[in-house]
C-alpha cells in the first residue's frame, strides 16, 4: 500500500480499520442509538454488516484482491448480503457507491482519486435515498449529504485524496453535532444520531488508513436535554411496532421492488429496499406488527432468504386472530446486553406466524426456507447474536450431525451453545414458556429441556398416495395422525385426524393442547379441534396459533 493512494490494497486494508474503529466505538454508538427504535444496537448492526463487507473481500482471489473494481464490489456484495438493521442496509449502500463508480471505468482504475472518492459519495447519497424513501432530517442521511458536498467542494479546488477524505470527515463531525437539534426524539434524549456517528468513525478510518495519522474525536455521550420538560410542546411518539422484518429478495426487478416498497410502507416504518450494484438482489428491512404480511408481500415478487424476525422493545404477543385462553405467559422481547453477560434463545423456525410467535416469547429465530439448514447456517446465526451464552432449540428442522457440529465451531469461536432436545416447534413453544434469564444458565438450561422432554407430541399430515399403514390403509386426501415417527390414525380429514391424536396424546394426561397450524389450513379446523376438547376433555385447555410453517397440516403438544 502506497501511502496517500486508495488502491485494491489500501481499500481492503481500510475495511478492517473500520472493522476496528466500529469495535472500538460500539458501546459509544449503541448508547446514543434513539432512533428509529431505542434498542441500543446500531453500533452492532453496523459492525456486524463490515465485518461482512470485509469478510468478503478477504474471499477473493489473490488477482481479485488487487483489482479495486472487484475490492469494492466484494465490499457491497458483502455489506448487502450481512446487512443487520436499517443501519447495515444504510451502509451497504454507501458502499455501493464506491462499488459503482469504480465499476464505471471499464476496468482502467487502479485507485480512487479525490474526484471519484468525492463521487462516490455523492452517488451513495442517491442510493441511500431510494432504499429508504422517506429520509429524515437529522440522521445518518443527513450527514452523509454534507460529508460528500465536503468532498466535492474540496475536490472543486484542487484538493488531493487525503485533503477530500479529512474534508468530508471533518463536514460529517460538524453536521454530526446539529442531529441533535434536527429531531426530536434526538433533543429530548441529549443525543446525536447514532448512524452519523458510525458514518464518522468510517471516514476517519479511512483518513488513518491513507495517513497513518488516528484524529481524535471527543466522546460523544448522551447530555440533558434542551427542555426543561423532554417533549415539551412536541406530539407524542408514536407506538413502537412489534418486529423488525429483515430478508434478501433476488428475481425481482426494479419497478417491483418500488411497489414493494410502498407496500411496506403501509405495513410500518423504518422501511429500506436497497438493491445490490447488478440490480439482481435486494436487501429488505421494516419495522412492523405484521411480520407475515411484510413476508407474503415480497412472495410474487421473487426468491426470499435468509428471512430475519426480531422482537422490538416493548412487545407483546401477536395477535393471532384466535382467543389465547392457555396459561402460557407473555415474556418481554429478547433484551440486549454485552456479549459478556448475555444468553439468548435461538429457535428455528418455519411460516410467518411462527417467528411471530416465538419472537414474542422472547426467542430470536433463524427461518427455514428453500435450504436446508445446515452447521454453517446455524453457526452464523449464533455468533450474529453477540451473546456469551446461546440456547438452541432445534425444532426438528436440523439434522443431528449439523447441530452438533454448528454447536462445537461455535465454542471455539467462545460461545457457550445449549442445545434443547426440542424435536418440534410445539416442543421448542414448551421450553420457551419456563425460560428464564435471571435464573443461572444450568438451571434454565436443564428447566427448559426438561419442559421439552414432557411434552407430548405428534402432527398430521395429508395423504398424497395410497398406501399401507399401521392403522390401516390410507388414500389420497385422507389425515394422518403421526407420533413418533408412526402413522396412528386414518381419518377421513384432518380434523377427524387431529381429534384421534389429540385423544391418543392426552390418554396419559395433560392440562394444556397448543395445535399450531400449517400453510393453508383453515381457521375452521382450530375452532373444531377446540370444541372436541371441551367436549371430550374437560380438564384441558386447547389454544390454537397459526404459524403458516409447510408440510405437516397441524402440529400438536401436550403439556
Amino acid at each position: 500500500m502506497s501511502a496517500r493512494r486508495l488502491d485494491a490494497t489500501a481499500l481492503r486494508a481500510w475495511a478492517h480499520a473500520a472493522v476496528g474503529g466500529l469495535s472500538a466505538h460500539l458501546d459509544e454508538i449503541n448508547r446514543l442509538n434513539v432512533f428509529p427504535v431505542a434498542d441500543a444496537d446500531t453500533g452492532t448492526n453496523m459492525l456486524f454488516t463490515m465485518r461482512s463487507a470485509g469478510a468478503h473481500v478477504d474471499e477473493l482471489g489473490s488477482a481479485d484482491q488487487a483489482d479495486v473494481v472487484a475490492v469494492a464490489a466484494a465490499l457491497t456484495r458483502g455489506a448487502l448480503q450481512g446487512a443487520r438493521g436499517n443501519s447495515g442496509v444504510i451502509l451497504s449502500q454507501i458502499l455501493r457507491g464506491f462499488s459503482e463508480i469504480t465499476a464505471a471505468t471499464d476496468g482502467q482504475l487502479t485507485e480512487i482519486d479525490a474526484g471519484l472518492f468525492a463521487a462516490a459519495l455523492r452517488r451513495a447519497v442517491g442510493f441511500v435515498l431510494a432504499a429508504v424513501g422517506d429520509p429524515q432530517p437529522g440522521t445518518v442521511i443527513t450527514v452523509l449529504e454534507e460529508a460528500a458536498a465536503a468532498a466535492e467542494r474540496a475536490v472543486a479546488d484542487g484538493a488531493d485524496l487525503v485533503e477530500a477524505v479529512d474534508a468530508a470527515a471533518d463536514a460529517a463531525a460538524v453536521a454530526l453535532d446539529k442531529t441533535t437539534a434536527q429531531l426530536d426524539v434526538l433533543a429530548d434524549a441529549g443525543v446525536v444520531d447514532a448512524g452519523g456517528r458510525g458514518l464518522l468513525v468510517l471516514l476517519d478510518a479511512m483518513s488513518a488508513t491513507l495517513t497513518g495519522r488516528v484524529r481524535y474525536r471527543p466522546p460523544y455521550e448522551p447530555a440533558p436535554a434542551a427542555d426543561s420538560a423532554p417533549g415539551a410542546g412536541r406530539p407524542a411518539a408514536a407506538a413502537v411496532p412489534q418486529f423488525e422484518v429483515m430478508y434478501l429478495l433476488s428475481g425481482c426487478d426494479a419497478a417491483d421492488a418500488d411497489r414493494l416498497r410502498r407496500r411496506l410502507s403501509e405495513l410500518g416504518d423504518s422501511v429500506a429496499v436497497a438493491a445490490a450494484s447488478d440490480g439482481g438482489e435486494y436487501s429488505v428491512h421494516v419495522h412492523t406488527d405484521d411480520a407475515g404480511a411484510a413476508i407474503e408481500a415480497a412472495l410474487p415478487l421473487g426468491r426470499l432468504r435468509r428471512i430475519q424476525i426480531s422482537a422490538l422493545p416493548d412487545t407483546a404477543l401477536p395477535d393471532t386472530g384466535l382467543p389465547d385462553t392457555g396459561p402460557r405467559a407473555t415474556p418481554s422481547a429478547p433484551a440486549r446486553h454485552s456479549a459478556e453477560h448475555s444468553r439468548s434463545v435461538l429457535a428455528v423456525v418455519d411460516g410467518a406466524g411462527a417467528a411471530e410467535l416465538f419472537c414474542a416469547e422472547g426467542a430470536h429465530v433463524l427461518m427455514v426456507d428453500d435450504r436446508p439448514i445446515d452447521a454453517d447456517r446455524l453457526l452464523r446465526a449464533m455468533v450474529e447474536l453477540d451473546a456469551a451464552r446461546v440456547m438452541v432449540l432445534p425444532n426438528g428442522y436440523v439434522p443431528a450431525e449439523e447441530l452438533v457440529a454448528a454447536c462445537t465451531a461455535a465454542g471455539e469461536r467462545g460461545v457457550d451453545v445449549v442445545p434443547l432436545p426440542a424435536a418440534s416447534m410445539v416442543q421448542g413453544l414448551a421450553a420457551l414458556a419456563l425460560h428464564d434469564a435471571g435464573r443461572h444458565a444450568v438451571d434454565d438450561g436443564y428447566q427448559m429441556a426438561q419442559a421439552a422432554a414432557a411434552a407430548r407430541h405428534g402432527a398430521v399430515r395429508i395423504a398424497t398416495e395410497e398406501a399401507l399403514t399401521w392403522a390401516g390403509r390410507c388414500k389420497p386426501g385422507d389425515g394422518l395422525g403421526i407420533s413418533n415417527g408412526e402413522v396412528l390414525i386414518v381419518a377421513e380429514d384432518v380434523v377427524s385426524a387431529g381429534a384421534g391424536l389429540i385423544d391418543l396424546l392426552l390418554a396419559a394426561g395433560g392440562e394444556l393442547v397448543t395445535v399450531l397450524t400449517g400453510s393453508g389450513v383453515d381457521g375452521c379446523v382450530g375452532e373444531a379441534l377446540r370444541r372436541h376438547v371441551h367436549e371430550h376433555h374437560p380438564g384441558s385447555e386447547l389454544v390454537v396459533y397459526r404459524t403458516g410453517h409447510r408440510g405437516d397440516a397441524l402440529l400438536i403438544g401436550v403439556e
